[in-house]
């Protein structure tokens, strides 16, 4: 399945949640419901994947991003009024860390649910 499929897929059933929960609820319980849907959308995911994060080679602790869809992108939700630039940055920074080309940062806290795409400009092609 190519990154625009899997992209495709994971919007619908983010707007699948949205439209049968609207906004004011946890983040954890949006997460909840995006694996179900997910699930059921037939995608290959993991939940709260912890992640070493390196400074200069040394291991300085660990993050998990919220999904890795299909071994290919990291999904990362939020519950927000707005989202803000430190929203995507740690989207960007999951994505650069976890070594993925592409994110999603989903956020089911407005007033429309909102769909952000970063881009890993240090990607690198290997085997996940």
């Amino acid at each position: 399945m190519s990154i625009d499929e899997i992209t495709y897929k994971v919007n619908g059933c983010a707007m699948k949640v949205y439209n049968t929960l609207g906004n004011g609820f946890q983040e954890v319980i949006y997460q909840r419901c995006l694996a179900i849907e997910m699930g059921r959308a037939g995608l290959q995911f993991g939940r709260e994947i912890e992640q070493i994060i390196y400074y200069d080679g040394i291991d300085v602790g660990t993050r998990r991003a919220d999904f890795i869809v299909e071994n290919q992108i990291i999904v990362e939700i939020k519950a927000v009024i707005n989202l803000e630039d430190v929203h995507l940055a740690q989207a960007k920074n999951y994505v650069v860390a976890y070594d993925f080309p592409i994110g999603l940062l989903i956020n089911f806290g407005a007033t429309s649910l909102q769909f952000k795409k970063v881009f890993n400009s240090k990607y690198h092609p290997k085997n996940h």
